[in-house]
């Protein structure tokens, strides 16, 4: 079983559906507390006047609760959200694919920021054609008590893991040593962000999916997700 571990992110990255095209199971964060800097409720598209950052506002609350826990602000306007990428993408090849993906995943009227989230990403999966299982982390019966490593390897265990698939960023946090004393392999993705024609002229890089979405048929990034690798921690 291989199981992958990730934050929600609104409308995320090829990489991370390369991470998740790469396990079997997929677990969403939904009970760890919600961090200010970071991915969770933006992302960035291709503007006409070059990049631009998209935002879901959130209602004021603590800053110690959990994602799961935080709503999204009556003051997000989803229709203008929708606007400005139909503006943004009017010259993108598969405008409509994106726009329609976009649309039914900003119809979703909870204001919960994790059951919003959850939905897009589920929704996201299916468009891509993905077989992995995505389940949220309270729904597994692991330590939700412990922290960093500790708290992932409660998790792999209660999924009965054999391997751990990180992002890269994680090298400095995990030891491959204490995931082999649990047979669980430690690998970590290897992501592979292929250059594709985008709106404008030159090439950003790890844009939301929705960039791709927009400028690659379904086959061109089934592609794309098939080129990421990873490699076992020594």
């Amino acid at each position: 079983m291989k199981v992958a571990i990730m934050q929600p992110y609104f409308l995320p990255y090829l990489g991370y559906f390369q991470l998740m095209r790469m396990a079997d199971l997929f677990v969403i964060y939904d009970n760890i507390q919600y961090t200010k800097k970071g991915w969770i409720n933006r992302n960035r598209f291709l503007a006409n006047s070059g990049e631009r950052t998209m935002t879901l506002p959130l209602k004021k609350d603590s800053d110690y609760l959990n994602i799961n826990q935080r709503s999204i602000s009556q003051s997000f306007e989803a229709r203008k959200l929708l606007e400005t990428i139909k503006q943004s993408y009017k010259r993108a090849p598969y405008r409509d694919t994106g726009l329609a993906i976009l649309e039914e995943i900003l119809e979703f009227d909870n204001p919960n920021l994790f059951s919003f989230i959850e939905r897009s990403l589920h929704l996201l999966s299916r468009r891509l054609k993905l077989e992995t299982q995505i389940i949220r982390s309270s729904d597994v019966k692991a330590d939700h008590q412990l922290k960093g490593q500790e708290r992932v390897l409660s998790i792999c265990q209660a999924l009965k893991a054999s391997v751990y698939i990180n992002p890269p960023g994680g090298k400095d946090l995990y030891s491959a040593e204490s995931f082999r004393k649990r047979n669980i392999s430690l690998r970590f993705l290897a992501p592979s962000l292929p250059r594709y024609t985008q709106t404008r002229p030159g090439f950003i890089p790890g844009l939301s999916i929705l960039d791709v979405l927009m400028n690659c048929s379904l086959p061109q990034i089934r592609e794309m997700l098939d080129q990421a690798t990873s490699e076992e921690a020594s």
